[in-house]
């Protein structure tokens, strides 16, 4: 039985399948196609694209028909069929040229074949044909929004033209910006209405507009006005910025700009000088007995150029209130050591300027800068050079003659290593008991001493001598303490550190050391408190180098008896003795009352926020007389003017209230503090409360 015709029966059906899918893959495609080039470009566009994807899908069927051929086929009944034992290409040859075993395998083939139902199509390929789809559906989707645009574009073109037919527009701008003449900057020229500019330049505009207007002025945002004059076919005017502005142009005899919307002006300021110290290193320095000079090095810094720097010298000589303060003052000259930096050398003669043991040599730094009319001044931190004066004796025997000025705790340690050392010489006539009694009375006396040395570094050190001592006599006089205590006020954060906190030391007792003298004083509290954890513990043998170590330190802080401050101007206005004993109260004003009311935040900025939040009609002119008002103390108030003045031109413009609404939120006031009122309890609570009442009824019976 001849298999040619179940064979060529296979072929056909394989060739329809692979078309059908060529066709329905491509027929959405083509159609997207013509579709899209008649949006864009027309109907003979649509006709030349629809043509060459229509000849581009037939040159994809002749591949495909061309495909299925008897290899095709071999292959596809060898895959389809195992009974085919791979041998499906012995039924497309000649039986003449085929050798006796394969036509004896090309029988055997020929006849499971007759015997099977097979089928060669190729399988629908949905995930191409879904690929198909969404292309041709994609490519209408551009096509209809292609048109929607094409026609917006046209609105758009039409509402220009008869916006441009309506308003004046702005054909040319020039600004020319001068710097002041100590900035050294370059005059420069702008091609826009907003700039950055040296603080005190000088500006000026030239404007060119269509049609002519009869006058033109710059409106600004503090209400002055600058008129422009007529230049030929500009307008010019000239302004100098000592400050940031927001302005807008106005003309008359002409329809409006186009273009009404606020510019700015920033005017950047002219920074101070800035001071860094390369030496000394610190800022108390203890002079060597063997120094004779003292080498001064500072850097400076501005971002316009250093004018001048000056040296000032205070000499304080004596101790106490015998105090005396000589003061001069050098020029010094500088060397660049950048386009904007210079570095100041030099070198102090110690013999020259008279210092002698106890005397302190001060030196401060004073940089300015060119900025006119007025400069810009920094002075660095005092730097003190130190001799310290001899160590003070005991007195030699004259405690009644000599008042000695500093307290007695700053000699009481010397006696603590007295009152070790004797109790160390009698340990043999004592027991047990007696010298450990003896030793915790004198660990007493150095925990006494460092509570009042810990007051001069404002540290809370009773609370930790309790911590380690709870049953002292000191836990009395902190509930004495706390019972004196002045009622106190809610959310004031004082009275609740005092409250809670119960605060001892003072802080500000601190405050006139100089960090030197103060690490000194905390290397004696940590000495003293190793000594006190040995005396406590009855063994004042371990405690004595600790005391002489803080014994060290003591003397160190003695030394440091005198603090400098700069002085500070006191200027008093001149009382007329005219009108005094008469009576006479003219231009002299009540006292301000000690309690204001408290702000119920219903200030013009939180109106306005709102206001906008609800899509209310805004109180624009209160908001903007309020800002006006608080320019200095509010952040950017240039940048929230300029937004109110956008929401305020296009109340249809969502986006504007929206950034307007997020720049106002920094500006809302912070509500006042208030308790917070106690929740009703629910049916569980209830029946907790009313559990605990009937308990407490029962127990009183």
């Amino acid at each position: 039985m001849s298999a040619a015709p179940q064979l060529r029966g296979l072929r056909i059906a394989s060739v329809r399948r692979q078309l059908a899918v060529v066709a329905v893959a491509a027929a959405p495609v083509v159609v997207a196609t013509g579709v899209l080039a008649a949006r864009t470009a027309g109907p003979v566009a649509a006709v030349a694209a629809g043509s060459l994807a229509l000849i581009g899908t037939g040159i994809v069927m002749w591949h495909a028909w061309r495909g299925i051929d008897v290899t095709w086929l071999a292959r596809r009944l060898d895959a389809m069929s195992p009974q085919m034992d791979d041998s499906a290409a012995l039924l497309f040859r000649d039986t003449a040229a085929l050798s006796p075993v394969q036509q004896l395998q090309r029988l055997r083939v020929q006849t499971r074949l007759a015997g099977i139902d097979v089928d060669l199509r190729p399988a629908w390929p949905w995930p191409r044909l879904f690929i198909a789809f969404g292309v041709a559906a994609a490519m209408l989707i551009v096509a209809a929004f292609w048109r929607q645009g094409a026609r917006t574009h046209a609105e758009a073109g039409q509402a220009n033209a008869k916006l441009a037919a309506s308003s004046t527009a702005l054909t040319r701008v020039q600004m020319a910006i001068v710097a002041p003449a100590y900035t050294q900057l370059a005059s420069r020229t702008e091609a826009s209405l907003d700039a950055k500019v040296a603080e005190g330049s000088r500006l000026r505009w030239s404007l060119r507009f269509d049609p002519q207007p009869a006058a033109v002025a710059l409106v600004f945002h503090d209400g002055s006005r600058l008129a422009l004059s007529r230049d030929g076919g500009d307008w010019a005017g000239e302004r100098t910025f000592a400050a940031s502005a927001l302005y807008r142009i106005a003309v008359e005899g002409a329809p409006p700009p186009a273009d009404d919307r606020l510019h700015r002006l920033d005017a950047i300021a002219d920074r101070a000088p800035e001071i860094r110290v390369l030496e000394p290193g610190k800022t108390l320095t203890l002079l060597d007995a063997q120094q004779k000079r003292w080498n001064l090095d500072f850097e400076a810094s501005d971002d316009y150029g250093i004018a001048s720097a000056e040296l000032q010298i205070t000499h304080a000589q004596g101790n106490g209130e015998n105090i005396k303060f000589k003061e001069q003052t050098l020029a010094l000259h500088g060397e660049p050591a950048g386009a904007k930096q210079q570095r100041f050398r030099h070198t102090l003669d110690l013999a020259a300027l008279g210092i002698a043991q106890g005397d302190d040599i001060i030196v401060k730094l004073a940089v300015s800068d060119n900025r006119e009319p007025q400069a810009n001044t920094t002075r660095s931190a005092s730097f003190i050079l130190r001799w310290p004066a001899e160590a003070a004796n005991d007195g030699g025997g004259l405690e009644g003659l000599v008042q000695k000025t500093l307290p007695a705790y700053f000699r009481s340690q010397r006696q603590i290593i007295i009152d070790s050392e004797a109790l160390l010489a009698e340990k043999a006539q004592l027991d047990g008991g007696k010298f450990l009694a003896r030793s915790d009375a004198i660990g007493a006396d150095q925990k006494i001493l460092r509570l009042r040395y810990g007051q001069f570094l404002g540290e809370e050190s009773e609370t930790h001598a309790q911590k380690a001592d709870a049953t002292r006599a000191g836990h009395d006089d902190h509930d004495a303490h706390a019972s004196t205590q002045a009622p106190t006020a809610f959310g004031r954060e004082g009275d609740i550190v005092a409250e809670y906190g119960h605060v001892h030391d003072i802080a500000e007792a601190a405050t006139l050391l100089d960090p030197e003298t103060k690490a000194t004083l905390k290397s004696a509290l940590a000495e003293m408190w190793q000594a006190e954890l040995h005396l406590r513990q009855g063994d004042p043998a371990q405690a004595l180098p600790y005391e002489r170590r803080a014994l060290d330190f003591v003397k160190r802080v003695q030394q440091s008896t005198r603090i400098y401050l700069a002085r500070v101007g006191l200027e008093l206005p001149v009382p007329d003795e005219g009108r005094r004993l008469s009576g006479d109260r003219k231009g002299v004003g009540d006292r301000p009352a000690g309690l204001t009311a408290a702000d119920d935040g219903e200030v013009p900025m939180a109106r306005l926020w709102k206001a906008l939040a609800a899509n209310d009609a805004p109180d624009w002119d209160a908001a903007e007389a309020w800002l006006r008002a608080h320019t200095a103390d509010t952040p950017d108030a240039l940048g929230v003017l300029a937004a109110i003045d956008r929401a305020r031109r296009d109340p249809a413009c969502a986006s504007c209230r929206a950034s307007l609404r997020d720049l106002l939120w920094p500006l809302l006031p912070v509500p006042a503090a208030a308790a917070a009122v106690r929740t009703a309890p629910g049916a569980a609570g209830r029946a907790y409360l009313d559990a605990l009442q009937a308990a407490g009824r029962g127990a009183t019976r």
